[in-house]
């Protein structure tokens, strides 16, 4: 029988849900019959949540250390909380790169807190990038469900700097990172479509001038080498086609939406582009909810199956 993969589980904001959905998810038959799940956080912290659980903790943890329990409230994340997000998964990295775990998922992190902490962030895959020396250019998000696969060529940026930095060549880029993953996962041949920038793809110029003069030339060189790239096409009508195995659009909301309509438990979050396997929830810390017990682990047990899968292939998910 071959050996299940070992998944690294960063716990995330340790003021928000995410210990309970660690601990939910490895405690897990379905997660447990597909992988041997490490939890990487605090160990107090996790003892405490599973208390508020009635569960036992969770025996394989890797103790980072990296917080004080006894000055944690659950729903009041702060500067130290966010110094420990980075922490956590910095060490669930660390793992991966030194062959200790096959695989990571991140719990929902915490933003502002990480803003807090003084800690450059704008989301995992650009981190992650920088923690494993990739070009952050190279590094993009696929939102993964069963009805989408949507990769972002720019994702927490504004309006206005997202624009300025959407240009043939990154799309390019986000092309042959979902390409070359939609391949890994054993898509021979991928059918790829792509979004416009402007309302209905700018309707031949009507809305703006993007779509001929940056996203088309982009599409013509990614067919010439190999890759079945499509569109533009009008970001609110391409999902309904059903025909593509991924989906590649402009900014943050054009995917997000359609993604979360879909709902929060089928969907995760994967890092194309670097040297390893990376994924994350696609919610946030509910720090609402956070301590009562309430928190939906589904999403994190999709995110894990998924990589997991992934996983047992030993090439990159680049």
């Amino acid at each position: 029988m071959l050996a299940k993969p070992r998944i690294a589980i960063a716990i995330g904001d340790p003021a928000g849900i995410g210990p309970e959905i660690a601990i939910k998810a490895s405690l897990s038959r379905k997660v447990r019959n597909i992988c041997d799940p490490v939890l990487v956080g605090d160990y107090e912290v996790l003892a405490r949540y599973a208390h508020t659980l009635r569960k036992p903790t969770p025996k394989d943890i890797v103790d980072v250390g990296a917080i004080n329990v006894n000055f944690l409230t659950p729903g009041e994340s702060d500067a130290a909380c966010g110094r420990a997000i980075i922490e956590y998964a910095s060490k669930a990295v660390d793992l991966a790169e030194a062959g200790d775990v096959h695989a990571v998922v991140a719990c929902p992190q915490t933003q502002s807190s990480i803003k807090a902490a003084g800690v450059e962030f704008d989301g995992y895959p650009s981190w992650l990038a920088r923690r494993t020396g990739t070009n952050p250019d190279d590094v993009f998000m696929m939102l993964v469900s069963d009805r989408f696969r949507i990769a972002h060529a720019t994702l927490h940026l504004g309006i206005r700097n997202a624009l300025d930095i959407i240009d043939t060549a990154r799309i390019l880029r986000v092309l042959n990172a979902t390409n070359g993953v939609l391949q890994r996962i054993g898509i021979e041949r991928p059918r790829v479509a792509v979004s416009g920038i402007n309302p209905h793809a700018s309707e031949d110029g009507l809305f703006g001038s993007e779509e001929a003069e940056i996203i088309l030339p982009a599409i013509e060189k990614a067919r010439a080498v190999g890759i079945d790239a499509n569109g533009p096409f009008g970001a609110d009508t391409m999902y309904l086609d059903k025909n593509f195995d991924a989906y590649v659009v402009m900014y943050h909301d054009q995917g997000h939406i359609p993604a979360k309509l879909v709902g929060f438990d089928g969907t995760a979050a994967f890092a194309i582009g670097t040297p390893l396997l990376f994924s994350s929830v696609a919610h946030g810390s509910a720090l609402d909810i956070a301590g009562r017990g309430k928190a939906n682990a589904n999403a994190l047990i999709w995110a894990i199956t998924q990589i997991s899968g992934a996983s047992t292939d030993p090439q990159p998910l680049n």
